[in-house]
């Protein structure tokens, strides 16, 4: 028998088969979990990434047809197999009616399971096949609506800007676009607009001739070359320096990039995405961003919410972060408690989707048991508040207490505050403006 590894839910209320089928369905290189009621089936779903559900037709509180119709109203089409000692062709006749994959009694012939499981994960791939966003888990009503949005976008070749707060996970929501788009076989490139120098940006960017500059002993392809038919990521797009604007407009309107120190035009085709945790048009208002730029990247614009705004999702990202980081450093972690799932739901998550799987990878890290605890989780927590902020993070706050300083010390005078700066005043109120600070309230 052949099969792709799949995740399988067994729900059986008797202990000694639901062990039985697991072990043979985990010898057979099934991914298994087994609950002994429907109640904890659904809380599997509502935590897992799961293909199939294989469930017994006789349970207390909840029967297998029960089990099948909650499924199918938060997945639908979730293929769903069902197993019964008292089977009958009507009993399987209403199943499949009602939409159920196969009906099978018991004792079930082995290779007749097996080939229902292949048939039933085969048959569901096509209209269930999510491989291009496999990277972003959510159930949340938001974002699923907004891969939608993508999945969409991505079959043309129209420039997106996607805004988010920092850690939200903006470039791995690019990379799901390029991966549904028809230029998923060729390369996604990222790079952080705000992270690097402005010479060495444009460099990275555009390539460069040998001589261009001190250090430039050969030519270079820029990123824009190496993405040829592909997608180029530009992160942080907020933060790109002025100069280099211009040059991207140029590119964008031509389709054409020349390397520094060349004067030869090179042709590209690739295909831009771009992203933010900036507001943009505030930016262009203070004669930060160029408004033809921005009009040219934000063909489609796509917001990603914060944490805070889909706890739902924290169940889900949770569990599957913390199977992620078991597999890695200690397999026997398998699950949080109560109280510390409570703790990580009502948590604030200023860092998003980042700051949990920080939070994570410190409990794995520092548990010895197979249960993370709340008192774990509140200790990760608080060390979070002490952890190093990102680069651009620790850019914007060190010029926001720059510039207070400098005001404080001018007492308010823009004119000598911009001096010992080394910028102009129009430079300097750019700055000021987009810190959001008056230097009124510095004058005595």
């Amino acid at each position: 028998m052949s099969h792709k590894p799949a995740h399988l839910l067994l729900v059986d209320d008797d202990p000694g088969l639901l062990k039985l089928l697991g072990l043979r369905l985990t010898s057979e290189g099934y991914s298994v979990v087994t609950v002994e009621s429907g109640a904890e089936g659904l809380r599997v779903l509502n935590r897992e990434k799961v293909d199939l559900v294989i469930s017994d037709l006789r349970m207390d509180e909840m029967d297998g047809m029960q089990l099948f119709a909650e499924i199918q109203k938060v997945q639908p089409g979730m293929p769903v197999i069902i197993l019964t000692a008292h089977g009958s062709i009507p009993d399987a006749v209403a199943a499949t009616q009602q939409g159920v994959f196969s009906f099978l009694t018991k004792p079930v012939d082995k290779d007749a399971l097996y080939q229902a499981i292949d048939d039933a994960l085969e048959q569901s791939a096509p209209a269930t096949d999510e491989r291009w966003r496999e990277a972003i888990v959510t159930r949340s009503p938001l974002m699923l609506r907004l891969l939608e949005q993508a999945r969409l976008v991505a079959q043309s070749d129209v420039s997106v800007l996607i805004n988010g707060q920092s850690g939200t996970g903006k470039e791995i929501f690019a990379q799901a676009i390029h991966n549904a788009s028809p230029r998923n076989s060729k390369p996604f490139i990222a790079i952080n607009c705000g992270a690097l120098p402005e010479q060495l940006l444009e460099s990275e960017l555009f390539g460069h001739a040998r001589g261009a500059f001190t250090g430039a002993v050969s030519n270079r392809e820029g990123l824009f070359q190496a993405a040829e038919g592909g997608t180029l990521f530009l992160d942080e797009i907020g933060d790109m320096p002025a100069p280099l604007q211009v040059k991207l407009l140029r590119v964008l309107q031509e389709r054409k990039v020349r390397p520094l120190g060349s004067n030869r035009d090179i042709d590209i085709n690739v295909r831009i995405i771009s992203a933010t945790h900036r507001d943009l048009p505030k930016a262009m208002a203070c004669g930060e961003f160029r408004e033809d730029l921005y009009y040219r990247l934000n063909v489609v614009s796509l917001k990603i919410p914060a944490l805070a705004e889909r706890t739902e999702d924290i169940p889900l990202l949770a569990n599957h972060l913390l199977r992620q980081a078991a597999e890695r450093h200690k397999p026997f972690v398998r699950a949080f408690s109560t109280d510390a799932m409570k703790r990580l739901m009502t948590a604030s998550w200023p860092g998003n989707v980042r700051q949990l799987v920080n939070v994570i990878e410190q409990c794995v890290a520092l548990t010895s048991s197979p249960v993370i605890s709340d008192a774990l989780v509140e200790q990760a927590l608080e060390g979070e508040n002490t952890a190093l902020p990102t680069f651009v993070e620790a850019r914007n706050q060190f010029e926001l207490n720059y510039l207070r300083k400098l005001l404080q010390i001018t007492k308010g005078n823009v004119t000598h505050a911009a001096r010992m700066a080394g910028r102009n005043r129009t430079e300097f109120y750019k700055l000021l403006s987009r810190h959001e600070l008056d230097a009124n309230d510095f004058k005595e």
